[in-house]
């Protein structure tokens, strides 16, 4: 436990709390004080709960902080009792409860601030289901679980990029390499161009080039939209197929059913909600307000400890015996008009219950028919986004059934002509193998002839011979070519180079007085630059100094015209009370006595006298009561007395009473007793 203390210390004393503590002072926090600050780390962990302790109620505060606890995942200690106990404790402010949920806490903040931003967006409401058959509210709430469903991806998303190993390193040199990419394609386009502008019509050739490439852009963009449409008539006619079968089911529908059968299916739909709502529901209600009433009522009691509960169990088992009892006295009292009775409440209670099974069973079966059709619509969507399609249905999915089986016989037959094929396979393979073994077998055959005519390994060498001939005819081809290409690539480039030195001879001519000229340009642009940097400069310096007075001269008008505002409503409020002090003067001056009544000295003079009325009949009904205190209090002890002494009498003839009529006949509430 002390190393929990010590950790909790290190870590409560650095970022971002700086608490300051030690091992003394942390010990000796006070309950209020040790609940603000395992507020301030939950408030680390979730922002929102950065709230002042003293300003909330603390089963506010016990309440928030067991949410939290359990979305975070905190199990406190073992069975029922020591939850109870747990849960108390942190209402308290426990010191053994709240420093095992420090430690905690402060030993996995990273992970629980993680979990804490999570369970924000991934935590999902609770819609009951009968609000679910509104048609707006499933569709909000679908809505609402596809969005949750698109963080989930994001977040794995952003998880799966920052786990991917890229650090800005990498990326600065990626960037730097793409920036020298950059500069040789630029010093590229460069010298293209300066090769491109020695020919004549350049400038029409490029602009022709360009167009060429936009019209080339033109079609592929033309291309794709053409592929678009054709998909996008593809599915309208697909849907154009479906609702034309849809409408002909649906005709064929409505021109089957009959007036009377809607009208007998109606009835039934009516009877049974007007079931629900005037029997079914109302008890729900009824009993979920009783159960609540009653869960209140036990969360409102204190804790109770193991003598109570012995206590209540011990009434639980008395009011069980007397319950008994009283079911054996109505049994003996029973006529046979209540037994033929009870006969028929019986049946009524058993049909009862067997109508509300049965309402549950339906009312569960169209919660699953709701859930069926709430699947399938999300389904049709999931399958709408992977494919652009949608599931086919009725007379469609036949069609679509009699095509599979169709290919199916196909397949099945393609399949026959593979296996034949492959055991034709099968057996040229095993002839080649023969005709090599003969091959084999005649090449030895050779060999040992040549062995013995004295001229082995003549086949041998022949065939070698034969393939090295062939193989230098057809380098001394590929040696003629190529000498013939490099010469005529030789000549080519000389020609070429005589071209250009010819075209580009008047251009250096022109060029040399232009790079004289864009040096003394040069040298100009410095000297023009160094001007207006100093310049700038000046001008920079004056604007901000102008700047600030502004600033300066703002703020003076902004506190004078303050000022002049505060002058002028202390001048209205100074008015007002003049004019109310005139106005009661006036009012007190005036010989009109109504006018004279309206004064505030009047009222208040006359509250005044009223309450001094009232102070001395308190203090003089407060001296009776005194007076009086003594004689009715010994007054109330003897009839206290006086009670207990008759309770005693009526015991003691109760007891004579039953002592003495033993054997005898008692009357009693109308009916006749032996008493043995």
């Amino acid at each position: 436990m002390s190393e929990q203390i010590k950790f909790i210390v290190e870590q409560l004393n650095k970022d971002p709390f700086k608490k300051n503590f030690n091992l003394i002072t942390f010990d000796s926090l006070e309950p209020m004080q040790l609940l603000q600050i395992l507020n301030d780390v939950l408030a680390e962990v979730d922002p929102k709960q950065a709230i002042d302790i003293r300003e909330e109620m603390p089963e506010q505060t016990a309440k928030r902080m067991f949410t939290l606890l359990g979305m975070l995942k905190y199990r406190p200690p073992g069975n029922v009792s020591e939850a109870s106990s747990f849960r108390q404790g942190l209402v308290t402010g426990s010191k053994p409860v709240v420093h095992p949920i420090l430690y905690w806490l402060l030993t996995r903040i990273p992970e629980l601030k993680k979990r804490a931003y999570l369970a924000r967006y991934l935590v999902k409401l609770e819609v009951p289901a009968e609000f679910l058959q509104d048609d707006v509210i499933a569709e909000t709430y679908h809505q609402y679980e596809e969005l949750v469903e698109g963080f989930k991806t994001y977040h794995k998303e952003c998880e799966q990029l920052k786990s991917s190993g890229f650090s800005t390193a990498e990326i600065r040199r990626d960037i730097s390499a793409m920036e020298e990419e950059k500069d040789q394609l630029i010093k590229r386009v460069e010298r293209l161009k300066k090769r491109v502008e020695s020919v004549s019509n350049h400038q029409h050739m490029l602009e022709l080039a360009r167009q060429l490439r936009v019209e080339k852009e033109r079609e592929e963009s033309l291309v794709q939209q053409k592929q678009e449409q054709k998909n996008q008539l593809f599915q309208a006619e697909q849907r154009l197929q479906r609702s034309q079968l849809q409408l002909k089911d649906l005709r064929q529908a409505a021109a089957d059913a009959k007036p009377e059968s809607l009208m007998k299916r109606l009835e039934e739909e009516i009877k049974f909600n007007t079931y629900m709502v005037t029997d079914k529901l109302p008890k729900e209600l009824e009993s979920k307000k009783r159960t609540v009433q009653y869960l209140q009522k036990v969360l409102a009691e204190p804790a109770m400890g193991q003598a109570e509960l012995a206590e209540l169990e011990d009434k639980i088992r008395e009011i069980n015996m007397q319950i008994n009892q009283l079911i054996e006295k109505r049994m003996m009292r029973n006529d046979p008009m209540d037994d033929k009775l009870s006969l028929f409440r019986q049946q009524a209670s058993i049909i009862a219950r067997k109508k509300e099974a049965k309402a549950e069973e339906l009312q569960e079966a169209r919660e699953e028919l709701s859930a069926a059709d709430r699947d399938l619509s999300h389904k049709n969507s999931q399958a709408r986004d992977m494919d652009g399609t949608e599931v086919i249905r009725g007379e469609e999915f036949k069609r679509f059934v009699g095509k599979l089986r169709s290919k199916g016989m196909v397949f099945k037959k393609k399949r026959q002509e593979l296996a034949e094929l492959r055991a034709e396979y099968g057996v040229l393979q095993r002839t080649e193998e023969i005709l090599k073994q003969r091959h084999e077998a005649v090449q030895q055959q050779l060999q040992s002839i040549e062995a013995k005519k004295g001229i082995s390994g003549y086949s041998d060498t022949q065939e070698e011979l034969e393939r090295v001939s062939a193989i230098k005819s057809e380098l001394d081809e590929m040696k003629g070519r190529t000498l013939d290409d490099m010469s005529e690539m030789v000549k080519k480039l000389n020609s070429v180079i005589v071209e250009k030195k010819s075209a580009l001879a008047p251009v250096i001519k022109e060029l040399r007085p232009l790079r004289q000229q864009c040096q003394e340009l040069t040298q100009e642009y410095e000297e023009k630059k160094a001007q207006y940097d100093s310049c700038a400069a000046g001008l920079e310096s004056n604007r901000s100094k102008l700047e600030q007075e502004v600033k300066a001269l703002r703020e003076e008008m902004a506190q004078e015209e303050s000022r002049y505002h505060y002058v002028n409503c202390m001048r209205q409020i100074t008015e007002m009370q003049i004019q109310r002090a005139a106005d009661e003067m006036k009012a007190y001056v005036s010989p009109d006595p109504q006018e004279r009544r309206k004064a505030i000295r009047e009222q208040y003079t006359k509250n005044i006298a009223e309450q001094e009325t009232l102070g001395k009949k308190l203090r003089e009904t407060q001296k009776a009561v005194r007076e009086s205190h003594g004689p009715n209090m010994k007054q109330v002890k003897m009839w206290r007395d006086l009670e207990q002494l008759v309770e005693c009498k009526r015991q003691c003839f109760m007891r004579a009473q039953s002592q003495a009529s033993i054997g005898q006949v008692i009357q009693e509430g109308g009916e006749d007793r032996l008493v043995l």
